[in-house]
């Protein structure tokens, strides 16, 4: 099994890598995040083949694995980049590519494809887990048709996307996947940003019709698949904003003087770098490794838990460390500190947090 990324990945991150050292600067976010810039790089994303990537060559896309997706999504968290990959081809394309080609979907795919459009998961409705044991939301046979009735809540791009991927309970309690335009009527949006500034909203579903070829019945599977996906990606952002912090928080010691020496000479902040560089690695070793077992088909549910329970634990480690080295001015906006710091405890809380992780592992352990 090969835990290293291979030439032509290595060749792609060299690409992103220069695009965002370019394009991406963190002053840019800033202003994003104060409504003074819109994100500027989805056409350049789309031109290098990063939009197309991850979906299914059938479908007009490169046909990316796994490793694929880590491979940017590592990028997109060190430069805390919000352009809608995750949500919009992760999440939806990738999903759609599961449904049967039949009326409005193959056009929806190959339009998320080359960024034309875009897609938002609507799945959490506030249980912070992602487990389709907490679904509400109904999808039931109308006089003119199916309907679809609830609320979605922190909708990754929910403000932004032109479709929505709905998850949901048929009238026989299976689990089931929809898609329907965002401008349907019955739809309401509400729109706010998440702790780290990514754009998401709450999603009302007033009994909004469902064209019947949008459907996907029996989607336990396919949710799960797809739950997998973000994961896989999201640890892999976090382990991304994990090696910046690493290396700013080194640099900042080394330069910060104290009593006429710099701070990373006192014995206490060596230590404290030092667990911070092992935790990283460990981070980091998970991701590749399971992104590894996924390539070759052979990560389990158990395996994506101990991810992102391992990455949100060693994470908040890092982060938490980063700051404390800083003092005050790491939680300061002009400061990149902070923001490594909400990202890493943001993507936490998405699909699952630490605790919840940590709880599904012994479960599996304990019914094997």
């Amino acid at each position: 099994m090969n835990f290293e990324f291979s030439d032509e990945q290595v060749m792609l991150r060299d690409s992103l890598s220069r695009l965002l050292d370019q394009r991406y600067a963190f002053e840019l976010r800033r202003r994003i995040m104060a409504g003074q810039a819109e994100t500027g790089i989805w056409s350049e994303l789309v031109d290098m083949g990063i939009v197309a990537m991850p979906l299914p060559e059938a479908c007009g896309g490169l046909g990316g694995s796994a490793s694929d997706i880590v491979a940017i999504s590592e990028l997109f968290g060190r430069h805390l980049v919000i352009e809608p990959l995750l949500p919009s081809v992760i999440l939806t394309g990738r999903a759609l590519a599961r449904f049967d080609p039949a009326g409005p979907v193959p056009q929806w795919i190959a339009d998320i494809g080359t960024g034309a459009l875009r897609g938002a998961f609507a799945h959490e409705e506030g249980s912070g887990t992602g487990a389709s044991s907490t679904l509400s939301t109904k999808l039931y046979e109308g006089e003119a048709g199916p309907r679809i009735r609830g609320s979605k809540k922190l909708v990754l791009g929910g403000g932004e996307a032109g479709v929505l991927l709905i998850s949901a309970l048929s009238e026989t309690k299976a689990v089931c996947l929809a898609a329907v335009p965002a401008d349907a009527e019955g739809i309401e949006v509400r729109r706010y940003r998440a702790l780290d500034g990514r754009p998401v909203a709450d999603i009302l579903l007033h009994d909004v019709a469902v064209d019947r070829a949008a459907i996907m019945a029996g989607a336990d599977a396919e949710l799960e698949a797809l739950l997998a996906d973000a994961r896989l990606a999201l640890a892999a952002e976090a382990v991304g904003a994990m090696a910046v912090l690493m290396a700013t928080t080194a640099d900042f010691a080394g330069t910060r003087e104290q009593f006429g020496r710099p701070i990373g000479s006192f014995q206490a902040i060596a230590h404290r770098l030092a667990d911070m560089k092992i935790a990283y690695v460990k981070a980091r070793a998970s991701l590749l490794y399971i992104a590894a077992l996924a390539d070759s088909g052979r990560a389990t549910s158990r395996d994506i838990s101990v991810l992102k329970a391992q990455v949100g634990r060693l994470g908040r480690e890092i982060a938490q460390g980063a700051v404390q080295i800083h003092g005050g001015i790491g939680m300061t906006d002009e400061l990149p500190v902070g923001h490594y710091l909400k990202h890493i405890l943001t993507i936490d809380g998405l699909f699952g947090n630490t605790d919840y992780h940590l709880r599904e592992i012994g479960r599996v352990i304990a019914a094997a």
